[in-house]
């Protein structure tokens, strides 16, 4: 058998369905400001709009109650009350769903619901006893309700609290300071309920982004290569795992690797998706034989495509590695060249005078390839203008290029490289910014090592 459960005890209301409301010109009727309930004619159900959710309750707001009730004696009566400002608790009663479903307006806080009201239509039929607490549920999704039930029917209303309703009162308990409390109590009740939904619904939203994010993120495809690989990625965007920036790097079946770096401008959510289009693009042009020159004017088309406005624009660094792995090809469309750092001489940046402007600049542009020797034994760093544009103490000086390749000099003399390298230069420009930096980061390693 049921337990029973005290009343007014923090059980989640159960919403479904959909409500519906109507009002008059002039307010609606059966309205009252306390002493006995009166009842309110109506006519058929008019055409109803979309439901709408309670007017939120403050210092200001006069409370108003809807009781739904079919009491051909009278013998219910709802006393007088006051809310907690000392105002009186409007009363509108309907002696039916139908009359309810009128009186439903968006200035109701609370349903006081008789559970002994007929249930309407097909479900009259059924064996629910809560068939009416189900329909005033669907009707109103939004709107706190107390169920009244007879005297000792403790079970009934314990099940009506648990099917949805924010409590459950007694027909001979109606005194005026007992419904009062139970009004402001499941009126508060419900707003906690639907606060705590919406933050629930957010915190889902927000993983299942984080897992659609997580599974944009590139996956290097290096099988069959010796060179090392090591990428840190810090999007600029708050609470996110994407930004604008990517970088990606794949082994074709000749034995070349190839490493790409991007940024597109700007850094929220639909540059961040811009940027997987370009780096899907890239990989898939690759894969098919592409290079230098014909990949890039392939991927400014995909851009022009892709973008919402003709003012964005995306730079790229690219480079092919021979198989190898003594000699490189490199493009640069509008992005800073990358640093290469050999033994026994200084880390430095590649040429990049003969780079191309950045794609989506310029139609018909060119990107010319330059070959570049690496050596038998080398650390190259791609990355985004992020590493390189944080601010150094409290003027307007950027650590720029000069002052990355000097970092990069040091923390490489202090013996770190791969993850290491990358953990700990992203970390120092952090710190020279004197925080977070607002800007996306993305910088990938490749190594390749005796």
């Amino acid at each position: 058998m049921p337990v029973p459960i005290p009343r007014q005890r923090a059980i989640p209301a159960a919403e479904s369905g959909q409500a519906s409301a109507a009002f008059s010109p002039g307010g609606p009727s059966g309205e009252s400001t306390g002493g006995p309930a009166g009842h309110a004619t109506g006519g058929p159900a008019e055409a109803l709009p979309a439901p709408r959710a309670a007017t939120p309750v403050d210092s200001t707001t006069n409370l108003t109650l809807l009781v739904i009730e079919d009491d051909p004696a009278g013998s219910l009566s709802v006393p007088e009350m006051l809310d907690a400002a000392g105002k009186p608790i409007r009363i509108r009663t309907a002696r039916n769903l139908t009359e309810a479903e009128r009186l439903l307006t968006d200035d109701v806080h609370c349903i006081l619901l008789d559970l002994a009201l007929p249930a309407p239509g097909r479900a009259a039929e059924s064996d629910d006893e809560l068939a009416t607490l189900k329909h005033v549920l669907r009707l109103a999704p939004r709107h706190a309700v107390l169920a009244l039930t007879a005297s000792g029917d403790a079970e009934r209303g314990a099940e009506a609290v648990r099917v949805g309703a924010q409590d459950y009162l007694f027909r001979d308990e109606l005194d005026g300071r007992l419904l009062s409390r139970a009004i402001r109590y499941a009126v508060e009740r419900k707003r906690s309920d639907k606060a705590e939904r919406r933050l629930t619904e957010s915190r889902l939203r927000a993983q299942e982004n984080a897992r659609l994010e997580r599974g944009l993120l590139p996956t290097p495809l290096l099988e069959g290569s010796s060179l090392r690989f090591a990428a840190r990625y810090r999007p600029g965007r708050s609470r996110a795992l994407l930004g604008g920036d990517f970088y990606d790097t794949v082994r074709t079946a000749d034995g070349t690797v190839h490493a790409m770096i991007g940024d597109v401008c700007g850094h929220g959510p639909d540059e961040a998706a811009l940027g997987v289009e370009l780096r899907i693009a890239w990989r898939a042009l690759t894969f098919a034989g592409m290079c230098g020159d014909e990949l890039l004017s392939t991927l400014q088309q995909v851009l022009e495509h892709e973008r919402e406005s003709d003012e964005i624009f995306a730079t790229l660094c690219t480079v092919d590695i021979a198989p190898d792995g003594r000699r490189a090809g490199l493009c640069l469309a509008g992005h800073p060249s990358p640093l290469i750092a050999r033994p026994g001489r200084p880390a430095e940046l590649l040429p990049y005078e003969n780079g191309g402007p950045a794609l989506g600049l310029l139609p018909g542009a060119r990107w010319p390839r330059q070959q570049v020797e690496l050596g038998g034994e080398w650390s190259l760093m791609l990355y985004t203008d992020g590493l390189i544009e944080g601010r150094i103490g409290e003027g307007n000086q950027r650590l720029g290029q000069d002052g990355m390749v000097d970092m990069v000099r040091r923390q490489l003399a202090e013996g770190l490289e791969g993850e290491q390298l990358l953990r700990a230069a992203v970390s120092e420009v952090r710190e020279l910014n004197g925080g977070e930096l607002t800007d996306d980061v993305a910088v990938l390693l490749l190594d390749r090592m005796p």
